[in-house]
């Protein structure tokens, strides 16, 4: 379980599919009986929590029905990008069942000036770019054939990174299935990547209390 500061107040907090029932009866324990309205609960303390349904979900109208969908085994596509790393995976349910983790060396910043500097810049681009296609390419290998099976692409690490390897139109197919969900992470790697899945499939609910 994570959490992170919510812009407006409150916090939003990830929760495993399996924890949900869990999560409830200590959110009771803590705030006493609530009441539901949609997705939204209201404690007797006046504490809130507003649920939303994990990336691949089907929308829902109750808290019933989002505890069983969250649980339901679903296909995730996982595209995770920094820099010159690139991990690639496909996850079914908890499980990650196929993956590929790509490596390049990609120039650093300089603090040279005027054609040194300007000869560094374009080293660095030309470096970059060769790391966005080689990981469009593995995107493509692993992703394009499942794209069918996947219901939701969640994708994580730098933005701009990820953006450069969809942008390729072949993987337009892949890019449209990508959630709003983005995960934080460190340079991908395979350790990452197996830690990204539970980041994928959690249920985030935003808290906020008196």
């Amino acid at each position: 379980m994570g959490e992170r500061t919510a812009a407006g107040g409150g916090k939003w907090v990830t929760v495993a599919p399996e924890r949900l029932p869990r999560w409830l009866e200590n959110f009771v324990t803590r705030h006493g009986a609530y009441t539901e309205k949609g997705l939204l609960l209201i404690a007797e303390d006046g504490a809130s929590a507003e649920w939303q349904p994990p990336p691949g979900a089907p929308p829902v109208a109750t808290m019933t029905d989002l505890v069983r969908v969250a649980q339901e085994p679903r296909t995730l596509g996982l595209l995770l990008a920094r820099k010159g790393a690139v991990a690639v995976g496909v996850a079914q349910g908890p499980e990650l069942v196929t993956s590929k983790v790509e490596t390049h060396y990609v120039q650093g910043r300089t603090a040279a000036g005027g054609w040194s500097q300007q000869r560094f810049a374009r080293r660095r681009d030309n470096q970059a770019k060769a790391a966005a296609a080689d990981g469009a390419g593995i995107v493509g290998r692993l992703l394009l054939p499942r794209v069918r099976d996947m219901t939701a692409l969640v994708t994580g690490g730098d933005r701009a990174a990820v953006d450069a390897v969809l942008a390729v139109p072949t993987l337009a197919p892949v890019a449209e299935l990508r959630a709003e969900r983005f995960l934080d992470v460190p340079e991908p790697r395979h350790a990452v990547l197996v830690s990204a899945v539970a980041g994928a499939r959690a249920v985030s609910v935003l808290v906020r209390e008196p």
